[in-house]
C-alpha cells in the first residue's frame, strides 16, 4: 500500500506510508488526483513519512500541489520540514 486516506470535516487526509521512488511515484500522484476528484474536499492534507522526502516524493507532491492549486483547493503538508515546504512552493510556482 502506497497511500491511505480519510475524509474528515471536508478535508482529505492522505498518508504516504513510505518515501516514493521512480517505480511508484506516478501511481501515488494518480491516486491522490483521483481522491481529490472523487471527494472534492475543501482542503487536502498530505502526511509525509519523512521531514525531507526523496526526490520522487517531492515530484509527486509538486504534481498534487499544482493540481490542487488549479482546482482552488489548498494543500498542506504534515510532517514536512521548512526546507521541504519551500522546495514544494518553488517547484509549484
Amino acid at each position: 500500500m502506497i497511500i491511505s486516506h480519510a475524509v474528515r470535516h471536508d478535508a482529505l487526509h492522505v498518508t504516504l506510508h513510505h518515501d516514493l521512488d521512480v517505480t511508484n511515484r506516478a501511481a501515488a500522484a494518480l491516486q491522490i488526483q483521483s481522491l481529490v476528484q472523487e471527494h472534492r474536499p475543501a482542503r487536502v492534507v498530505i502526511v509525509l513519512p519523512a521531514a525531507d522526502p526523496s526526490p520522487a516524493t517531492l515530484s509527486a507532491l509538486a504534481r498534487a500541489h499544482r493540481m490542487c492549486a488549479g482546482l482552488g483547493v489548498p494543500l498542506a503538508l504534515s510532517g514536512a520540514s521548512d526546507r521541504t515546504r519551500s522546495l514544494l512552493d518553488a517547484n509549484s510556482a
